[in-house]
């Protein structure tokens, strides 16, 4: 478990199926995700998860604010295979209910989870990946100090060449 000045991060497990569902499955976050997932779709991903915390010793793990011990969104570290043009590498990323918008838990945690990762792990370096129009993400990501690295930008290959979010930006974050 991490835990921050407001947030606690930690694996999730079975009990967090519903509010990950309810973050999955709004089309709000589905806008930046290629669609909002349904119910099996995002049992599937808890599934993953948990099976990547198995195996790693990390994943993307639930966040929540202290005072409510409620998870709001998901942040963690994943490792990325060679299937995306940037792997194999381990990314940091995040997704977090609308309500929790604007409140600036996606830099806390995800500044939780670089520091986690970087004395955790014998990481040279962590990515973070988006759209490109995914602004707020990319504003995330400058804050916790990851630097845009445009030589690495790619178009994503699981989404067609005409689909709004294909292409991609990569930011980096080296061991301190």
């Amino acid at each position: 478990m991490i835990e921050t000045g407001r947030l606690m991060l930690r694996p999730l497990d079975d009990r967090d199926r519903d509010a990950v569902f309810a973050i999955n499955g709004d089309p709000r976050v589905g806008d930046w995700l290629a669609g909002a997932q349904d119910r099996a779709q995002s049992d599937a991903f808890v599934d993953r998860v948990m099976a990547h915390q198995a195996e790693h010793g990390f994943s993307f793990w639930g966040v929540a604010p202290k005072a409510s011990g409620a998870v709001v969104g998901l942040t963690g570290l994943i490792v990325m295979g060679d299937d995306l043009p940037p792997g194999p590498c381990v990314e940091v990323g995040w997704r977090f209910a609308p309500d929790a918008w604007g409140q600036g838990y996606a830099s806390e945690a995800a500044r939780a989870a670089l520091d986690w990762g970087f004395a955790n792990r014998d990481l040279a370096e962590i990515i973070a990946i988006t759209a490109t129009t995914n602004l707020a993400s990319q504003a995330v990501m400058r804050r916790v100090g990851m630097a845009p690295d445009p030589a690495r930008d790619f178009d994503h290959p699981k989404l067609a060449a005409d689909h709004p979010l294909r292409r991609h930006v990569l930011f980096s974050a080296r061991r301190p």
